[in-house]
């Protein structure tokens, strides 16, 4: 995959990964490791060239499907119609590898996600 190049003043593709009551409490999902795959989004971000940003969030709402994570457009995702995606229950490895290969290609408005993460999307709460 190529890189999406980023334009001076552009804000990159962006993840907020709750880490409230539920998200990311040993407790509710004790199988996972939350601090890790924290860590492993932050290195991705790190390593991204400015590409992906990656920030926490006390409560995102839906704590039925922790972890949540929310996939926010960049710049140029969002003008190309991407609106933010809400991911339910990433708990393993796998649905990490999605979201970084989703967002390295682009995410929201740029790329397609993979069809295993589609299957993990979840509707944002009202208010």
């Amino acid at each position: 995959m190529t890189p999406v190049p980023i334009r001076y003043g552009a804000r990159p593709c962006s993840l907020v990964v709750c880490r409230g009551c539920c998200c990311g409490d040993a407790r509710k999902n004790p199988g996972t490791d939350h601090a890790g795959q924290l860590a492993r989004l932050r290195e991705a971000a790190a390593a991204s060239g400015g590409r992906l940003a990656v920030r926490t969030s006390d409560c995102l709402g839906p704590c039925a499907q922790a972890n949540v994570v929310v996939v926010q457009p960049s710049t140029e995702g969002r003008r190309r119609g991407g609106r933010a995606a809400w991911v339910g229950f990433t708990l393993d490895e796998d649905c990490l590898d999605d979201i970084l290969a989703w967002t390295a290609a682009g995410g929201p408005g740029i790329a397609p996600p993979p069809a295993t993460l589609v299957l993990q999307m979840i509707d944002p709460p009202k208010n």
